[in-house]
């Protein structure tokens, strides 16, 4: 899987690969590691999304490590992909649902078109070709496209989908779900949800009602919490995950979109300013592009550095 997966992320992340790493090759042909040259480096990685605290942190490491040295941009590259590396293998944990809780609960959170619905879907193909039974609820019940792409999925998936009428009660779905997922010995419930953040309000009665509905069934539930970002909004992404951790007990996340956009640094930035774990990306369309998310391989990809294990093998 991980050559096969690093050619998808590799060609998933070269929009932000040739604005990381193309920059990086103008500025370090062959240079010293002097103090303008820090200077524009470190630019250089808040336009890449990096953020301000992750790019300081870098230049203060090159400086420590590699000041007055000539480096060129391959040097630059592996010794980035390092720093990065470190900052994203704690966060770095694939979803792995808990076997005491049967179903394992998951609340799927976001704003609207970040790509929830099609997360949960390509989520439902990962663990149902692991053998796991998996049901599904249309929770986004304002949307009726929500609802049918949901749908489509659970055909696509062999997943059950509950369902209501537009405008259905979401917390009253999400608790005949809970009961019925329980009843059929269901590994996993997905709940889907809507994302109108323009009312944050009206959403966070929303989501707190979907919670305490199914605690009258499962006192434990939801099990975990997973906020689906979109890698194209920037940083953007950040404010969202401060305002959905108002709203619920965020405990992890997914992001998106990584093939649409140069912004792939975004989740650095995620990594360094939350802590929150990442537990997968997604780097195209089909299900097998959003895979469990590792530190090293997407540093790497990033940066545009082969993986160790593919160094010397050809694409």
């Amino acid at each position: 899987m991980a050559l096969g997966f690093f050619s998808r992320l590799k060609q998933g992340l070269s929009r932000s690969t040739q604005k990381l790493g193309g920059g990086l090759s103008g500025l370090f042909t062959r240079r010293k590691l002097d103090d303008a040259a820090l200077e524009e480096l470190e630019d250089l990685l808040i336009t890449a999304d990096l953020g301000p605290a992750v790019a300081e942190r870098v230049i203060e490491s090159f400086r420590a490590s590699r000041f007055g040295a000539e480096v060129t941009d391959e040097e630059i590259r592996t010794t980035l992909a390092d720093e990065i590396a470190r900052i994203l293998e704690p966060v770095a944990k694939p979803f792995e649902p808990d076997p005491t809780h049967r179903p394992h609960v998951v609340l799927v959170v976001g704003v609207n078109g970040v790509g929830k619905t099609t997360t949960i879907g390509k989520m439902a193909r990962f663990f149902t070709d692991q053998g796991r039974k998996v049901m599904l609820v249309a929770g986004d019940t304002f949307r009726a496209a929500a609802v049918e792409q949901l749908q489509v999925w659970g055909q696509r998936t062999g997943c059950p989908v509950m369902a209501g009428p537009p405008g259905a009660d979401a917390a009253g779905l999400a608790f005949e779900g809970l009961q019925r997922a329980t009843a059929e010995g269901a590994d996993l419930l997905f709940v889907d949800t809507a994302g109108r953040l323009h009312n944050k309000s009206a959403l966070m009665e929303e989501l707190a009602k979907i919670i305490r509905v199914m605690r009258k069934f499962d006192e434990t539930a939801p099990h975990s919490v997973l906020l689906v970002l979109d890698a194209t909004t920037g940083q953007n992404a950040v404010e969202q995950v401060r305002v959905f951790r108002e709203l619920v007990n965020v405990t992890g996340l997914v992001v998106t979109k990584l093939d649409g956009s140069a912004r792939g640094g975004i989740v650095v930035a995620l990594a360094d300013t939350f802590g929150l774990p990442v537990h997968a990306v997604g780097v195209g369309e089909q299900a097998e592009d959003l895979r469990p998310f590792e530190a090293v391989d997407y540093a790497r990809g990033l940066v545009g550095v082969l993986p160790a294990a593919a160094e010397n093998t050809a694409e």
